[in-house]
């Protein structure tokens, strides 16, 4: 008595056309389930690197705005200084060249 699905030919049973299309469909289906996991996987990775770069950028900003506040003092007392007289502001000048000039002076005779 054959089975549903089954036909023999010379005492083996052979899988029928439905068979081998169910059986197809079944490989298909777990490598269809793989890629999805993988692809879950990957955008799961894909939002912790998104919240740890925010943090970062987070953590940017409020560094940038600390700078920025240290900045705007310092164009405030650069507002002040060039208000006072102008011998004052050109000797400061002169001082912090100098100083600027020393200190490359100095890494060079270090080398």
């Amino acid at each position: 008595m054959d089975r549903e699905g089954m036909k023999h030919r010379e005492g083996r049973p052979e899988m029928s056309g439905y068979s081998v299309y169910e059986e197809e469909n079944e490989k298909l289906t777990e490598n269809l389930r793989l890629k999805a996991n993988a692809l879950k996987s990957l955008s799961i990775d894909i939002g912790t690197e998104v919240k740890y770069h925010n943090n970062l950028l987070s953590e940017m900003d409020s560094d940038f705005d600390s700078t920025g506040g240290i900045l705007g003092a310092t164009m405030g007392r650069l507002k002040v200084l060039s208000r006072g007289s102008q011998a004052k502001l050109f000797l400061y000048m002169m001082l912090f060249a100098f100083f600027v000039f020393f200190v490359i002076y100095w890494f060079v005779k270090l080398r």
